[in-house]
């Protein structure tokens, strides 16, 4: 079979059945990843000519970076048991409460600004592993803890993990091809220059783009899960949100300008956070007292809310309250080890990936993996933590059991979910020419050369949704750049438009795309204890998903093409006015009434 768009649709089908039934039929991610497993597997032995043998390679290998997913999530539970059991948690909420008892603040500082922070250090969906765990602690709702530690899995991701997507992804997507090779080498680069000039141009789309994440996250928060479901609540904090957006994506692009892609999101993060913190300390675009924002009591949430961890119900209040330093001793470490585990001049980095189990040629078979680190990934540092603060708080023996008792009870709850998912997105990634019999491009490459026919010149406005794609597919931003870097810079010389450009937008959705990955959802989920919820999750955060491909294609056609009565032109415009329209929407509708005091909710 040789025709395009038949084979698209095909290539299409596996994803369609897992979203119709996620958010369509609201099935539970458990039962929705084994039957998209299923069809992927028909798909690639009857359309792509896959033998069994690869097919069951490829599943093993999924089953393998399933297996590693499942180690960080560990981690992430056992060190908020852990914290919980210790009593540290009591100590790191007064913290927050003493910054300012709105949880619209409070989520803006640990989401957007920490959370920026530990994916510049670590990546892996570590941000979202580490900040609904905390969220949870202060008294967030498990659902709207994980929605928040997924939105902002957008702007620091593509500068994750030391510069990950860009070094790894972009690079090894690049590398080797003569087509690139000539360009660059006609424009008197060599790869890592031209990798570091799409770098900057990737900050810079991100930075117009993510400036209004923090405000898109908070309008999220009052809207889906405030006593009055009121958005416009969100947007009362509009100047503090505003504020903390530039605090991080302005020394963000400075980093990206000057050291290149390694730091752009740990520093970013960080000098945004020590900015923010101490603006809201002395009150800084706060809101005026007596218009703090909180949850309503918990016996008024909706029980799809909240899943089945609750740390205050296992904290012993009897317990001396212990001093901040000690209490937040756990996330200093967690954030210093991930830091020297990951800067790339240290020998740390080379040492902890280097100890690896690999397992090559499964099944005799060109697909292999060598991704199976265990004292390099984010699960073993977690666990590292959790054994020194048995002793900087002080545990005993009965607390420590406990801990590893409720992790591990906890964890069970994501592994069908994850033990179907990677399998069938190995299948569907490994079904290239390599490995089938027909000679076709893999599933991924064949959807976006569909998609590339039918948008023609307009590619530049189309492109993140195939980097977005490819994310949610892979559960990488680094996967998908490393799977579609050379077809966007391809696309791009064919018609025309500037590679460097193209290129950049496609690891700019590759990053939007991080907020709907369905492993990242399930990961993130089981962190808090909600699982079965994933497609009410996904109907919440594809809304920032698509506001943000939406706006990054219109930047990218409009740097290709200039402004003009153009695709980009009115596509910037019309998000705009939406923007605004929806604003003033919401604006007259907010309630006056006055909010609830921190005091009168439960949570």
């Amino acid at each position: 079979m040789n025709n395009l768009a038949v084979l698209s649709l095909l290539s299409l089908l596996p994803l369609l059945t897992v979203g119709v039934l996620l958010v369509g039929f609201r099935w539970p991610a458990k039962w929705a990843m084994p039957i998209g497993y299923v069809v992927v597997v028909l798909v690639a032995l009857f359309v792509w000519g896959m033998d069994l043998i690869n097919i069951a390679a490829a599943t093993v290998q999924g089953l393998l970076i399933a297996g590693s997913l499942l180690y960080i999530i560990f981690g992430a539970l056992l060190l908020l048991a852990t914290l919980t059991a210790s009593g540290a948690i009591r100590t790191i909420r007064s913290t927050f409460t003493d910054i300012s008892a709105d949880r619209r603040i409070q989520v803006i500082i640990i989401a957007w600004l920490f959370g920026s922070f530990i994916e510049g250090a670590s990546g892996f969906g570590t941000p979202a592993a580490v900040a609904a765990p905390l969220l949870l602690a202060l008294g967030f709702p498990a659902m709207a803890a994980v929605m928040c530690g997924l939105i902002i899995q957008s702007t620091p991701v593509s500068f994750g993990a030391v510069g990950t997507p860009m070094l790894v992804g972009v690079t090894g997507g690049l590398t080797g091809d003569p087509g690139v090779e000539q360009y660059i080498g006609g424009l008197g680069l060599s790869l890592e220059q031209f990798v570091e000039a799409i770098a900057f141009r990737v900050a810079v789309i991100h930075a117009i783009a993510g400036t209004l994440i923090p405000l898109f996250m908070v309008c999220m928060l009052t809207g889906f899960f405030g006593p009055n479901r009121s958005f416009g609540e969100g947007l009362q904090v509009w100047k503090f949100a505003l504020f903390a957006a530039f605090a991080m994506t302005i020394p963000y692009v400075a980093v990206a300008g000057l050291l290149g892609p390694e730091f752009p999101s740990l520093l970013g993060g960080l000098i945004g956070l020590a900015i923010v913190v101490t603006a809201a300390r002395r009150g800084f675009l706060l809101p005026r007292e007596g218009s703090t924002w909180d949850f309503g009591p918990r016996s008024t949430w909706d029980a799809d809310w909240m899943g089945n961890v609750d740390p205050s119900e296992d904290m012993d209040t009897s317990a001396p309250r212990m001093s901040i330093l000690r209490a937040w001793a756990p996330y200093l470490l967690v954030a210093g080890i991930l830091v020297l585990t990951r800067v790339p001049f240290l020998p740390l980095q080379e040492f902890l990936s280097g100890l690896v189990f690999p397992w090559e040629n499964i099944f005799g078979t060109n697909i292999s993996d060598t991704s199976i680190a265990p004292f390099y990934l984010p699960g073993f540092m977690f666990i590292i933590v959790c054994v020194a603060t048995y002793f900087i708080h002080r545990m005993s023996f009965s607390q420590i059991a406990e801990s590893w008792r409720i992790a591990g009870s906890q964890l069970l709850g994501a592994g069908i979910a994850l033990l179907f998912a990677l399998p069938l997105v190995r299948v569907f990634i490994n079904s290239g020419a390599d490995y089938n019999t027909s000679g076709l491009d893999s599933m991924p490459l064949t959807l976006a050369a569909g998609a590339a026919s039918v948008a023609g010149d307009t590619w530049p406005f189309f492109a993140p949704w195939i980097g977005a794609l490819g994310a949610f597919i892979a559960g990488s931003n680094t996967v998908s750049n490393l799977t579609f870097a050379l077809f966007q810079f391809a696309t791009a010389q064919n018609i025309g438009a500037v590679p460097a450009v193209v290129v950049a937008v496609q690891a700019v959705g590759g990053a939007a795309g991080n907020m709907i990955t369905i492993h990242n959802v399930v990961a993130a989920s089981a962190t808090v204890g909600l699982l079965g919820k994933e497609g009410a999750l996904l109907r919440k955060t594809i809304i920032p998903t698509v506001y943000y491909c939406l706006l990054a294609g219109s930047i990218a056609f409009i740097w290709v093409n200039g402004i003009g009565f153009n695709i980009g032109t009115i596509g910037l415009l019309l998000v705009i006015a939406a923007l605004i329209a929806i604003g003033l929407k919401i604006k007259r509708s907010t309630p006056r009434t006055r909010q609830p005091a921190t005091g009168e909710s439960s949570g």
